[in-house]
């Protein structure tokens, strides 16, 4: 398979820097600064699983090439519009969409533009970043992708997709029931990103104030309310107790993406991930801790937009 993988940063750069590690015909996707930096130095992975310094082909928005069979969308929620626009070229008949996206707001997005049968259902758990020299640094166990058809029917692409990841340095999984995975990560995220982000703080230091973890629950409790109202197989009990097992058992210092983007003076996703459950969420659910949240990370991405 011929693979376009759309941004080269903390989450495009390392898994199709490691398809490509492993002998894929990968394609990276980038805007002009970003080829330039990967043509002279290479995509740079480092990692607890194995660094590499790779030399990856890229082409840039507008750039011409034949359609894909494969393209793994790994750019920022707030980019994702001005990014389909320029995508289209490289789209045939035959492509399949494989978003790594947080949230769901993109997957109707997808499908009103592509159509139904070319999105994937994809998720991954990977903490990773880009740092100032634009290398991509992963240094936890975690780097996971998970990806399946929506109809949870077995398909030709599937067993094409299985033979590519195959012997790929991370870990992937075909789940025949991804749209449940997708909404159970979304869960975990938006109440990790909602609290650290809130408080501009790690997950250890939430537990160490008076009414953190108070908070926490509420807020995982009010996601998981709407979440269900969206997808009635998710059940409440296993994924509240899924949510604050893996919460509490994250260590001290862990913070989510959302917040480091805070810390860096970035815009974040705050709209895609909270922002959306609010405007899914039935009438008769009630989600404060939840409008609290946005509110406040709304009011810093106003601020952003201004300064």
């Amino acid at each position: 398979m011929r693979v376009l993988v759309v941004g080269a940063g903390a989450v495009g750069g390392y898994f199709g820097g490691r398809l490509f590690e492993k002998g894929a015909d990968v394609t990276f996707l980038v805007r002009p600064k970003r080829q330039e930096q990967l043509n002279n130095e290479g995509l740079i992975i480092k990692s607890v699983h194995g660094d590499a310094t790779l030399a990856v082909p890229t082409i840039t928005y507008g750039q011409s090439a034949e359609p894909f069979d494969l393209i793994i969308l790994s750019v920022k929620a707030y980019h994702l519009t001005d990014v389909l626009s320029s995508l289209d070229p490289y789209v045939s008949s035959n492509t399949a969409i494989l978003p790594l996206l947080n949230g769901f707001a993109h997957f109707p997005l997808l499908q009103e533009r592509y159509g139904k049968e070319k999105i994937l259902g994809g998720l991954c758990v990977i903490e990773s970043t880009v740092n100032a020299e634009g290398h991509i640094e992963q240094y936890s166990p975690f780097h996971d992708l998970v990806y399946g058809e929506w109809s949870k029917q077995a398909s030709e692409r599937m067993d094409q997709m299985a033979q590519l990841f195959a012997g790929v340095t991370c870990n992937v999984t075909q789940s025949p029931q991804i749209r449940l995975d997708v909404w159970k990560k979304y869960v975990f995220i938006s109440t990790m990103s909602g609290m650290t982000s809130l408080t501009r703080s790690s997950i250890g230091t939430i537990w160490n104030t008076p009414t953190g973890e108070q908070t926490y629950r509420r807020l995982a409790q009010e996601v998981i309310q709407i979440a269900q109202s969206r997808e009635p197989q998710l059940d409440f009990d296993e994924v509240y107790q899924q949510v604050m097992k893996r919460s509490l058992h994250l260590h001290g210092s862990m913070k989510s993406s959302m917040s480091r983007d805070i810390e860096k003076g970035q815009p974040i996703e705050t709209d895609h991930f909270h922002g959306y459950l609010l405007q899914v969420k039935p009438e008769h659910i009630e989600a404060p801790t939840l409008e609290t949240i946005y509110a406040a990370l709304s009011a810093y991405n106003f601020k952003y937009k201004v300064s």
